[in-house]
């Protein structure tokens, strides 16, 4: 008898940004979890993504969170250094979940990956685009990176305080290109990435 399939959801968030790390998360849920607490995290509030990352958190039979910093950006490139966070939060997720994991057959492991391209992780993954709006094991691993990364770049703010990270977490608001321009790049910035005039 085959084993069941089992879906390992697994996205990012930060590919935008002109500053900060790229995150990505791995998240298994259990069939009994409530799907209608989740969406594609950026159509969700930032009240509703905290109180669903509580409960994914808590309720998840595994998840794992991977960071590829603004460095390994510039050297690999955005798209790589995606995956790259892709494949560290699978491997945070068995690390750190392994007794739950031994519960479950690894052939039945598969994994839906947001996007069109796929880590190099061992077990067979199935990219998709959109996925983070249909596939509720993507939907929570959309969450679960957006929430950490954005509570990493309010972090930054505590020492860049003049780059306003905790406003826009990065990203190319009129505000951040300005105080890039105004106060150059901070120590967290994407150097391969171009800060147009606002």
């Amino acid at each position: 008898m085959e084993p069941a399939q089992v879906i390992v959801g697994i996205d990012e968030a930060g590919r935008g940004p002109l500053a900060g790390p790229v995150c990505a998360a791995a998240v298994i849920l259990p069939q009994d979890f409530p799907v209608e607490m989740l969406n594609d995290s950026k159509k969700l509030s930032a009240a509703k993504r905290d109180a669903a990352r509580l409960v994914i958190c808590e309720r998840a039979i595994a998840w794992g969170i991977g960071w590829a910093s603004a460095a390994e950006i510039d050297e690999i490139n955005i798209l790589q250094a995606s995956l790259l966070a892709m494949k560290r939060a699978y491997e945070e997720m068995v690390l750190c979940h392994s007794a739950q994991l031994a519960k479950i057959e690894a052939e039945g492991l598969t994994a839906v990956i947001d996007g069109t391209f796929a880590p190099k992780i061992p077990i067979p993954c199935k990219p998709m685009v959109k996925a983070d709006a249909q596939v509720p094991e993507v939907m929570a691993a959309s969450i679960l990176a957006k929430t950490a990364r954005d509570r990493m770049m309010e972090r930054y703010d505590w020492f860049y305080p003049e780059y306003g990270y905790a406003r826009h977490k990065g990203y190319p608001t009129k505000a951040h290109r300005e105080a890039v321009l105004k106060y150059g790049p901070s120590p967290i910035q994407r150097m391969s990435f171009t800060v147009k005039a606002p």
